[in-house]
């Protein structure tokens, strides 16, 4: 902070203090001021249903908390922590048991697709494609592509998969989906 900042700052709180000191505080923003930094007054209502939530059981207190999520349409959020991680570790895990247990039939959905070698006339336009599909830079690109058999997408539609196997065959450069 420069010198004339730093001046008026503590000019601003010395006067501040001083004008403090002289008159007292008499409007309803001071008083509600003075309220909220005084945590031992509170309202005869607030502080009989304070008493009430003291009491109840940890059941009663589940239910009063559903109870007031879903009345004042509260969405259930997950709170910070090592409890927070661990929850959401815990359910693609339960994810994939029900995916196992679903039918064999089913059709995949999902796939990776992988670039498994080109030809070396074409190595200038794969590179390019890799670049756009990627959105790598020139020198990454053709780093990535040299460095073929490597995976260029996972967890990639049917329909975009087949269109870059699609694509990358046109240029000549063989393309796999997994």
């Amino acid at each position: 902070m420069s010198v004339s900042c730093r001046y008026a700052a503590q000019s601003c709180a010395r006067q501040l203090r001083t004008t403090a000191a002289r008159t007292p505080l008499r409007t309803s923003s001071a008083v509600a001021l003075q309220r909220r930094y005084n945590s031992t007054e509170t309202s005869p209502k607030i502080s009989a249903i304070v008493d009430q939530i003291s009491q109840l059981t940890l059941l009663e207190t589940a239910d009063l908390v559903a109870s007031l999520k879903s009345r004042l349409n509260i969405p259930d959020l997950p709170v910070g922590g090592f409890a927070a991680a661990a929850a959401p570790a815990a359910a693609p895990a339960a994810v994939e048991e029900a995916e196992d247990a679903a039918p064999a039939a089913a059709e995949k959905t999902l796939f990776s697709v992988k670039l498994m070698a080109f030809d070396a006339g074409a190595k200038p336009k794969v590179i390019k494609e890799v670049k756009n599909l990627l959105g790598l830079s020139l020198v990454d690109s053709k780093k990535f592509v040299e460095s073929a058999p490597k995976l260029m997408k996972e967890s990639v539609p049917k329909d975009e998969a087949e269109k870059i196997v699609a694509t990358m065959k046109e240029l000549g450069a063989t393309v796999v989906m997994e």
